[in-house]
């Protein structure tokens, strides 16, 4: 196989970026995790797929509680992307500096970006350095409608 080829045509894939939020079980340690490998998976049930990397403390408090958020951000908010890259402090009522409001199962929502779902763990796939997760959407909020940031509009590139 040609591996630049390969690189190439996977990083043609158009992904937004997300903020994952999650809890672990006794409620203490909150997380959230930039990701960008979502998708609607069922309109009936809304299901959704996100990728999340096995050795994530995120991906430990989804196994743990069968819940998570996902946190759509607008296209002015790739600052709030980069905010996620790193571990989760916790000050307050923020995350790694951006507020935040409980959600219905208790999972942080970000304020400040324009859409939310909330998710119980249905089936999940764990190959390779990830696990998709497949989640039902048990609730949904939207604060604005606005346009998704996207990778490529960024020369951002994750995988391929």
């Amino acid at each position: 196989m040609d591996e630049q080829a390969k690189k190439t045509a996977l990083r043609m894939i158009p992904y937004g970026l997300y903020v994952l939020t999650t809890k672990s079980k006794d409620g203490n340690d909150l997380g959230a995790a930039t990701v960008n490998w979502v998708t609607q998976a069922s309109f009936a049930p809304p299901l959704v797929a996100v990728g999340v990397k096995a050795d994530s403390g995120a991906h430990q408090h989804i196994k743990d509680t069968g819940v998570f958020a996902v946190n759509v951000l607008g296209k002015d908010q790739l600052d709030m992307a980069f905010a996620f890259f790193k571990p989760t402090e916790r000050e307050g009522n923020t995350l790694n500096g951006q507020p935040f409001e409980d959600s219905p199962a208790g999972l942080p929502l970000l304020t400040a970006t324009p859409a939310w779902w909330e998710c119980k763990l249905v089936d999940e796939i764990a190959q390779g350095d990830h696990t998709v997760f497949v989640g039902e959407v048990v609730e949904a909020g939207v604060r604005a409608e606005d346009q998704i940031v996207l990778m490529r509009d960024h020369n951002l590139n994750y995988g391929g």
